[in-house]
């Protein structure tokens, strides 16, 4: 029985089978049969055939629309001064981000009378218009002209943000579906929104808004209706519409009065509008660069970009803050004032120095067959110093040269005005120039002169004690002839600079401002490969025994080597690299600043210790906000309630944590400082003295001399400056740190020190003020500092109970006075007089 059920039961299924599907057919056949329902079957499938088809083809892969409710437009970085003005950006396309209320409603009919007047009835697609851009492009087909568009806005915005470019049917079709997507996601406001504010308009502007200051210098709120016509018509072509050439200020005349007319037509102008309107010439300014001065900053702005860079990336792939697409806000202590001073003053003292020494050379070249104007404009070459200029030389006769500028203009160089002799023949410069030379000229009557860019370079740093902050850096001639920023990336030799810090490890380690050191000879074995190292003074002499004191304030190379030999050289190197100078190795040559550092780190170093040993990270920037304004950097940046109150509320103010790094002793870093006022007054940089104010500082001078240093400041801010080849060279045996960079130190820092109060520094808490004897380092009894800068007797700096226990007395002090100026006068009379701030460096650097 089972055996029979298992053989019928696959039959029995097979024939249910037939027979439901025969069923099933046998009830459709009927229905076949007749044409109305054949023709709908196969229209039907048709139908479902051509959706699959065309979703293949067009719909599949296509961006999600509702993207663009989170669509961020780049935007380029602001950054603002210590002031809070707005002073650089950084930008490949230049835009500004608006909101739709803030485009006047006038504008807006004038882009839906040029672009789309039925924007607000339609959704997405215009069919019409459509239509009429099909037959235009069938009946231009093969001719290799460009068919008319037909999109609407909503269209252009799918295909500036979503698809490309592509000229093609296909990216047609997808346009329409995209465009009908998007219409169900944004609202008409929104998706105006966002093509006012992305749409090319030529002049490198992108949106309304840049489009507006690029072609009148005007924000859109200030348009007139004339303007708002012209800006309107550029979407379908800026190139053909350009006011600089003839054919372009015709055609857009021409255009614009179109689409004034068309603005009529729709009722939002009335005739008299219109017309008046139409009388009015273009009124298009100057094409010109970004808002901002691109001058301004140069090598401090760039040195902002860079770290800028390191902490956001610079394109849009990088992240959504990106340098030049994430629409930041930069807040920094540049400073422009200081800023102009301090380069105004590097650029004069590389200018004196080099002074005489002839013609260093084009600036650069450039091909003058392929166009001098275009190759010059690419070149990027240019100067801004005393109205000079860069001109190429277009060619040259015997008699004169014809020179050209970046604005197309040009001007004649006759011989007799480039007669200077260059440096690497010793013949005249106007005779080693050759075609596509740029070189820097400046007027001379009608014709033009030669001038020279220096070649010896340097860098300077003013950065403020008690933050960090630098307000101001000049890292070379000018960044746009080279932007190598000498005073963040050259690493040079500080020479006598290192000094300070040196004697900051012996005072740490037992050593006073008025210890007796002996300024004698020395020498080291140094092993077997090297042998026996001799230390000694430039002059070949030595003065004995002397203070601390006296060794730092004359900068004796041998009292530094001596000191640091007796406090160990393990203890130096790591006090320097605690100050941020530099890794160096237990080596005594590097206590005469062989090493190398930057001015970055020298003047971050020195502003430690007019800190009392409390070190900041230099800074460039405050804080950087997004596009929104929240505040990005620093990481844990907190706002400070209550800080910009008007009136006081009655509450608790508004305090602060302590900030920074004790990187030394604040008695020690006193006594540095206290030292080193010496320097100022009766030292090495004496030059300075006469500013009759609290400074410290320290000049230095490398072997060679190759590089020429002055480091220092008030109690609130410090800078440095150096001064040497970019191939170290000998800048010469008469250069020194006192003669050349504290100068230029003088001239830079002047003008901000005039404005400021004369605040003394202020020693810590456990500081002994002891008078002592100038010269012997031993207490005085009886007797009070004087106001000569050259005193018998001092006010010196102790740490507790390390004051000198020996006395002298005030008539032995000043009889030791008289036999010092008997001695002076005899080595006077002899012809033998020295004057210790004069002495060079002969290993390492004495000043």
């Amino acid at each position: 029985m089972e055996e029979a059920r298992s053989e019928t039961a696959p039959k029995s299924f097979a024939y249910r089978l037939r027979r439901d599907a025969g069923g099933l057919f046998g009830r459709l056949r009927p229905l076949w049969q007749r044409r109305l329902f054949r023709w709908a079957a196969i229209l039907l499938g048709g139908f479902l055939l051509f959706c699959a088809l065309f979703w293949v083809i067009f719909a599949r892969g296509l961006p999600d629309a509702a993207t663009l409710l989170e669509y961020e437009p780049p935007l380029p970085t602001i950054v603002r001064d210590i002031n809070g003005q707005p002073v650089h950006s950084y930008a490949r396309e230049r835009r500004v981000q608006l909101q739709y209320s803030d485009y006047p409603q006038q504008l807006i009919h004038a882009y839906l009378a040029a672009e789309d007047k039925t924007f607000f009835d339609h959704h997405g697609v215009d069919f019409p218009g459509f239509a009429g851009a099909v037959f235009d492009y069938a009946s231009k087909l093969g001719s290799g002209q460009r068919a008319r568009g037909g999109s609407t806005i909503t269209q252009q915005v799918a295909k500036n943000l979503l698809i490309g470019d592509e000229y093609s049917p296909t990216r047609k079709v997808k346009e329409m579906i995209l465009a009908w997507r998007m219409e169900n996601v944004l609202s008409k406001q929104q998706i105006l929104e966002l093509y006012l504010n992305q749409i090319f308009l030529g002049r490198n502007a992108y949106g309304v808004q840049a489009a507006a200051r690029a072609y009148f210098d005007k924000d859109v709120a200030d348009l007139q209706l004339p303007e708002m016509a012209y800006l309107a018509i550029l979407p379908k072509g800026p190139a053909n519409y350009r006011p600089e050439s003839e054919t372009g200020h015709a055609r857009a005349l021409d255009r614009r009065n179109w689409a004034l007319g068309e603005m009529e037509k729709n009722g939002w102008i009335t005739a008299a509008q219109r017309a008046a309107a139409q009388a009015q010439p273009l009124g298009t300014v100057a094409a010109h660069g970004s808002s901002f001065d691109a001058r301004a900053g140069g090598y401090y702005m760039e040195e902002v970009r860079r770290r800028l860079i390191q902490l956001f990336g610079e394109k849009a792939e990088d992240g959504p803050n990106s340098v030049y697409a994430g629409g930041l806000w930069v807040r920094s202590p540049y400073d422009p004032t200081l800023q102009d001073h301090v380069a105004t003053s590097l650029r004069n003292g590389l200018l004196r120095f080099d002074a005489g020494r002839g013609w260093s050379g084009p600036v650069g070249h450039v091909n003058v067959d392929n166009g001098w104007e275009k190759e010059l404009a690419a070149s990027y070459i240019d100067v801004d110093y005393a109205e000079w200029r860069v001109a190429v030389i277009i060619s040259r006769t015997s008699t004169d040269a014809q020179i050209g500028f970046a604005d197309g203009s040009t001007g004649t160089l006759p011989a007799g005005a480039a007669q200077t002799p260059y440096r690497k023949t010793g013949g005249p410069a106007f005779s080693a120039m050759k075609p596509g030379d740029l070189i820097v000229v400046a007027r001379n009557g009608s014709s033009w002169a030669l001038r020279n860019i220096p070649e010896v370079s340097g860098g300077m740093i003013a950065e403020e004690v008690h933050t960090g902050r630098i307000r101001a850096m000049q890292g070379g001639f000018d960044s746009r002839l080279s932007s190598y920023n000498r005073a963040t990336q050259a690493l040079r030799q500080p020479g006598s600079t290192i000094k300070p810090f040196v004697y900051a490890a012996a005072l740490d380690n037992g050593m006073t401002p008025a210890s007796i050191i002996v300024d004698g000879p020395l020498c080291v074995y140094q092993g077997a490969g090297l042998g026996q190292k001799c230390f000694r003074n430039f002059s070949g002499g030595s003065a004995g025994p002397q203070t601390m004191r006296w060794g730092v304030e004359q900068s004796r190379n041998l009292m530094t080597v001596r000191a640091a030999s007796q406090t160990g050289m393990d203890r130096v190197v790591r006090t320097i690299k605690n100050m941020g100078i530099g890794d160096y190795q237990p080596y005594l040559s590097f206590a005469l600043g062989a090493g190398e550092t930057t001015v970055e780190r020298m003047v971050n170093a020195y502003a430690a210790l007019a800190n009392q040993g409390r070190q900041f990270p230099p800074k460039v920037m405050d804080y950087v906000q997004d596009r929104r304004g929240k505040v990005i950097w620093p990481e844990r940046w907190r706002p400070c309630d209550g800080c910009n109150m008007p009136n006081w509320d009655g509450k608790p103010m508004p305090r602060f944590g302590m900030e920074g790094k004790q990187v030394m002793n604040p008695m020690t870093a006193y006594q540095v400082v206290h030292i080193t006022e010496g320097v100022i007054q009766r030292g090495t940089a004496t030059v300075l003295a006469d500013l009759n104010r609290p400074l410290f500082g320290k000049t230095g001078t490398t072997n060679g001399p190759t590089n020429v240093w002055f480091v220092g400041g008030s109690p609130d801010i410090v800078a440095g400056v150096y001064i040497g080849y970019d191939k170290p060279r000998s800048l010469g045996g008469w250069a020194q740190g006192g003669r050349i960079a504290a100068p230029i130190w003088k001239a830079a820092m002047t003008p901000l020190l005039e404005t400021m109060p004369k605040t003394p520094f202020v020693a810590p808490a456990g500081i002994r003020m002891v008078a002592i004897d100038r010269r012997s380092g031993k207490r005085v009894y009886g007797a009070w500092p004087g106001t000569d800068p050259k005193p018998a007797v001092i006010w010196e700096a102790f740490k507790p109970e390390s004051e000198p226990r020996r006395s002298i007395r005030k008539e032995e002090a000043e009889e030791q006075a008289k036999v010092a100026a008997a001695r002076a006068a005899r080595a006077v009379s002899n012809g033998r007089r020295r004057n210790d701030a004069d002495f060079l460096e002969g290993q390492g650097g004495i000043y």
